[in-house]
């Protein structure tokens, strides 16, 4: 039943500008109902904020809900490309979901911008993968920040406790790599659902394992709870996050309990604390602006993540509309060309500059160190 009410839940009112004279339409496909909705509600609410116009064309935005369900992303994707012949497409929002979609944006020929953590959506790159475009960045640029961090304060054995999803098996796999190259060790290796009421096994197997610091990988509040089961039990050593704790509810969940955390997420968390000169910082500024104004509440990191996939195919339609007409295969393949030369571009999150091997294209400009104190972000300098 939830498939089938998905399949009819098409929202376009005030999420489409102009439908009736749209040419370029881009489906968006959020998880703002379910298990992960503190990710997709931001989400969904950022298409309202959206570019409505590129290369003399009006852009329509179809929208759709998957509950966080990763086979009802599936059933949204297939929709939007059948029915309504969408030129490109933005979510889902949760990394099983957006893996689980890849292969039918592919075989479709239109382009996925994906604003998921897991950088496994867009790598290793393949003939597959070359259709997706991830608006967050790459784990491997969070961990390095986190990396050097341990390393500069003495951590020499770290537990790890992550998500049994995409998400957190990648970054299992590029933290152990990193570590390794450190000379930290990892003593501990567990997983948890993001479903899950309980962690008190893992915690008991990470605090017997001793380790200077915990990381913890999870996307959005299933952050808190490996952290809260932790500090309840007696652990005291350093605890770090990866950008998937990089929101509001992470500070009003953990309390006082998550006050220290180190994370390294965009300049999005710690705005006023970034210096004038940042690229990304009036365009994070003004985005905030505008959503706060909007909604009336400020808007995690994640719902950057689908304005700046705006921001791309803004600057990407002018291009590709030399080589066709949208609504034609021409055009979406020029529009995934024009993606991929994608260069200095700033957004909200930070600098793109995306290759053919690479599809996510951040450098250091689109990670900052944040510590938590007194329940607020902080740059740590």
């Amino acid at each position: 039943m939830k498939i089938k009410h998905l399949a009819g839940s098409v929202v376009i009112a005030a999420l489409s500008v102009g439908t009736a004279f749209a040419q370029v339409k881009v489906g968006v496909i959020s998880s703002s109902t379910g298990p992960i909705a503190m990710v997709g509600i931001p989400q969904k609410n950022t298409v309202a904020l959206m570019p409505t116009k590129a290369g003399g064309q009006t852009i329509e935005y179809i929208a759709l809900d998957d509950g966080s369900d990763p086979t009802a992303s599936v059933v949204a994707v297939k929709k939007l490309i059948s029915e309504h012949k969408v030129d490109a497409i933005v979510g889902p929002s949760g990394s099983p979901n957006a893996m689980g979609v890849i292969q039918f944006v592919a075989e479709a020929g239109v382009p996925l911008l994906a604003p998921v953590g897991t950088a496994a959506v867009v790598l290793p790159m393949d003939d597959k993968k070359k259709w997706v475009f991830k608006t967050t960045q790459n784990d491997g640029l969070i961990a390095a920040a986190l990396l050097e961090h341990m390393a500069k304060t003495g951590v020499k054995t770290v537990g790890f406790i992550g998500t049994g999803d995409p998400y957190g098996e990648n970054w299992a796999k590029v933290f152990a790599e990193g570590a390794a190259q450190k000379g930290i060790r990892i003593v501990a290796d567990e997983r948890f659902q993001r479903q899950d009421t309980s962690v008190t096994a893992q915690a008991l197997k990470v605090i017997g394992a001793r380790p200077d610091a915990v990381l913890i990988a999870a996307p959005g509040t299933p952050a808190v709870l490996p952290q809260l089961a932790l500090v309840e039990r007696g652990y005291k050593g350093q605890f770090y996050q990866t950008h998937g704790a990089a929101l509001p509810d992470f500070l009003k969940l953990g309390g006082k309990k998550v006050d220290g955390t180190i994370l390294a997420a965009s300049l999005m968390l710690v705005l006023d604390q970034v210096p004038e000169t940042h690229p990304s910082r009036t365009i994070a500024r003004n985005y905030v602006a505008s959503y706060e104004k909007l909604y009336g509440a400020t808007p995690a990191t994640f719902g950057g993540n689908v304005f700046d996939a705006g921001l791309l195919l803004e600057k990407a339609i002018p291009v590709a509309l030399a080589k066709g007409k949208p609504g034609t295969p021409e055009f979406r393949s020029a529009l995934r060309d024009a993606l991929e030369q994608t260069k200095e571009m700033p957004a909200t999150q930070g600098v793109y500059n995306m290759t053919p091997a690479d599809h996510s294209g951040f450098d250091a400009r689109g990670r900052e160190l944040i510590t938590v104190s007194n329940g607020a972000w902080t740059l740590v300098k």
